[in-house]
């Protein structure tokens, strides 16, 4: 099917626009404050204080500091909740907040969840592991289970809103938050849902998960200055650095946007999905590049029209070779003009919440036309020559007709997600 057979067939289909953001992130909590720390290239990165880390390799990672818990949940609730929830609860009440949805709306079998996560309630995993081992029946709890389970953010999150639509847990690595608000829009595209929660949460910044990575050799060691650790696409880079945050979008058709005057960020028009099917952890270009090319199809969008690529970007020598190879492949030569930027190098990598945080910054990017850069390019890399916003903060060229931009997700076991977006107009 060409191009334009797809734009025929989106004629049938509804439109899915963004009209909520809620981000809880180690710049800031809140659309405004994340914004602003990425366009003045601020870094949320810092040394590790929640526990020891005389036995890592890697004592940074980004934490959401200026996150209280408390300015959202009561005592009780707490008790009952492990971090990421509290992270994925925070960010949707952020943008349920900003959406201006009515009780009336978000309640009931019309408004749905998907949320992505890759470690799901790690801390109390661990909790409750050392409980056991320990035999110390001081910590044993009997909402073990109900607060680490992986879809335990997304049913408590139904639950606090009384949305009775799908309600779907996404577990894919790095691309999790991604595939989550693809698939959201997608049921919204359909006809399966009126308006969906969507997007990621992780918090995997724990002694075990940092210590299981240490073998692996893709964190950054590079403690001494933990805001210039992270340094995607530069040639001295020497991995991530590992994070915690959320990213929540709140979706609906544009017919129900526009009847009820809510603020429209951008439109999600598309969305690809596949899987390497060739190695566990090393990357394959190809995979990543059908990827691009299926989120492209699906929304109708030709290549020529990218006005900006919201990179994964991890810093590490293999994926930024290889996300690199794959924009290449999909963009020939035009893939030198598109700016690219990684904003993992201010945020570190969040994991599960990772696709929907750079998803939230690719919309942000369209809304305000700012491309926000990929701070700590230090050296060019032969293998990785395309134009990676490093000057700072650049306003936003448009290609043809509506802007439009992309954000690349790629995770462990080879999966890949791909969203495009594209401006509305007035």
């Amino acid at each position: 099917m060409n191009i334009q057979s797809v734009v025929g067939l989106h004629q049938f289909m509804k439109r899915v626009v963004v009209t909520g953001i809620g981000v809880v992130s180690p710049v800031g909590v809140g659309r405004e404050p994340f914004w602003a720390a990425l366009c003045e290239g601020r870094s949320g990165i810092s040394r590790i204080e929640e526990f020891d880390t005389a036995n890592l390799k890697t004592t940074i990672a980004g934490v959401c500091r200026e996150f209280r818990a408390a300015d959202f949940f009561d005592e009780r609730e707490l008790s009952r909740l492990d971090r990421v929830s509290q992270l994925a609860i925070t960010a949707t009440e952020l943008a349920v907040r900003e959406a201006r949805l009515p009780d009336s709306q978000l309640a009931g079998f019309d408004t749905g969840v998907i949320l992505g996560t890759g470690f799901g309630g790690q801390a109390s995993i661990e909790d409750f592991c050392g409980a056991f081992y320990l035999n110390d029946r001081s910590r044993r709890s009997a909402v073990a289970i109900p607060k680490s389970m992986y879809n335990a953010s997304a049913s408590t999150i139904a639950i606090r809103f009384k949305t009775r639509g799908p309600n779907i847990t996404i577990t894919t690595a790095c691309s999790s938050g991604a595939n989550a608000i693809g698939q959201a829009a997608h049921l919204i595209r359909y006809g399966q849902a009126e308006r969906m929660i969507a997007g990621g949460a992780d918090a995997p910044v724990t002694q075990v998960v940092m210590d299981a990575w240490k073998d692996m050799r893709v964190l950054s060691t590079k403690n001494e200055v933990p805001q210039r650790a992270c340094k995607p696409f530069s040639a001295n880079r020497d991995g991530f650095v590992l994070a915690e945050a959320a990213g929540i979008v709140v979706l609906e058709s544009l017919d129900s946007a526009r009847q009820r005057g809510a603020t429209i960020y951008a439109e999600v028009v598309g969305y690809g999905s596949t899987a390497d099917a060739a190695h566990i952890t090393f990357p394959d270009p190809e995979g990543e590049s059908q990827a691009m090319r299926r989120a492209l199809k699906d929304g109708g969008v030709a290549a020529e029209e990218i006005d900006y690529i919201n990179a994964h970007g991890t810093a590490t020598k293999l994926n930024d070779a290889s996300e690199t190879d794959a924009i290449k492949r999909v963009f020939g030569c035009r893939a030198y003009e598109i700016p690219v930027s990684s904003i993992k190098s201010m945020l570190g990598h969040s994991m599960g919440a990772s696709g929907a945080i750079e998803f939230i910054a690719t919309v942000l990017a369209l809304n305000e036309k700012i491309i926000p850069p990929t701070i700590n390019y230090e050296e060019r890399d032969p293998q990785c020559d395309l134009d990676y916003v490093t000057e700072g903060a650049r306003a936003m060229r448009q290609a043809s007709g509506r802007r439009a931009a992309m954000s690349n997700s790629f995770g462990f076991g080879g999966n890949n997600a791909v969203l495009v977006a594209r401006e509305v107009n007035p």
